[in-house]
């Protein structure tokens, strides 16, 4: 079978169109029915730091790691390895290329799980699971288990994984960092790198920004498309956004309605400013009711990190 035929067969089989990500999860009564509106929407929205009282989350880079947390505040970083380290005092040493077994990659994960929940991270941005050739380099690991094992390993340290980019930049050119419009393919083996994540139970994955012919025309962050592949996959969790601040903030509104409308539970921002108009552009929302499938999510990814009950600012 070519590989075109087969990557055919797996979008069949887990069903590419059909229903809306937005129907799968019916709303129970619980804590959900004792938040405002600026309370759900203030949990799908991860800004940089210095942020508000109240927000959702937090992402820590290396030049404001020592500013103060909002309480309540879920904490994420990018600590991959390598260069890429909000920490570079702490595990792991080695880029994802340098692993040479899952065995290794496991242990560097766990090192890496251990010292960061001691530093207050719930969540790392990590690790990368796109195909090795892609344009992130280093970053990329040599066999896609290296990847799920520093994932597992991350788990058995104490904190949470989201594992990124969904659904692979190992067929782009640059990174999204790098163009305003990147283009990729979907591949089995990513794919089924994505689903062996997921059924290892990772809680959290990252969309990325990439354009695939298959979602049409949108980045698949943007994309209903995207969300619903991911959800075909199995996955229950938290999606999160790539960071949606390399658009700029004339498009911070914007960016926050698409995501959530399209399927993401949380929007990750690197501008705080950007991050609370986010806020106030999802209130709307919220008050229809359109958040609470997605604030489920982020109440049982917070629960299962041990994340104490947000703080919310009025």
């Amino acid at each position: 079978m070519s590989a075109l035929l087969a990557l055919l067969a797996v979008l069949a089989a887990i069903g590419l169109g059909g229903s809306s990500v937005f129907g799968e999860e019916r709303a129970r009564p619980g804590p959900l029915a004792r938040l405002s509106a600026r309370e759900k929407a203030s949990l799908l929205v991860v800004s940089g730091l210095p942020a508000r009282r109240g927000i959702g989350g937090v992402i820590v880079r290396r030049w404001d790691r020592d500013q103060p947390r909002p309480p309540g505040a879920l904490v994420v970083a990018d600590q991959e390895g390598g260069e890429v380290r909000a920490f570079p005092e702490v595990p792991p040493d080695v880029a994802a290329a340098g692993y040479s077994t899952a065995g290794e990659a496991r242990t560097a994960g766990e090192a890496t799980g251990r010292s960061l929940r001691k530093l207050g991270v719930d969540l790392d941005l990590a690790p990368v699971l796109d195909a090795s050739g892609g344009p992130l380099g280093s970053r990329h690991f040599e066999h896609p288990a290296s990847g799920v094992a520093f994932a597992r390993g991350l788990a058995a340290g104490g904190t949470g994984a989201c594992v990124k980019h969904f659904p692979g930049l190992g067929t782009a050119r640059v990174s999204t960092d790098e163009s305003p419009r990147v283009k990729a393919r979907l591949t089995v083996r990513e794919l089924a790198t994505f689903r062996a994540a997921i059924r290892s139970g990772v809680p959290c994955v990252m969309v990325g920004h990439a354009v695939y012919p298959r979602f049409g025309v949108r980045r698949a962050s943007f994309s209903p498309r995207a969300y619903r592949l991911l959800r075909r996959l199995g996955f229950r969790g938290v999606a999160m956004t790539d960071s949606v601040s390399v658009f700029g903030s004339d498009d911070a509104v914007y960016a926050a309605r698409s995501a959530v409308r399209a399927g993401a539970d949380m929007v990750l921002y690197t501008n705080a400013p950007d991050a609370e108009r986010a806020v106030r552009a999802l209130v709307p929302l919220a008050r229809s009711g359109a958040l609470d499938v997605h604030v489920r999510r982020v109440l049982r990814l917070r629960h299962e990190l041990g994340v104490a009950p947000a703080v919310i600012g009025r």
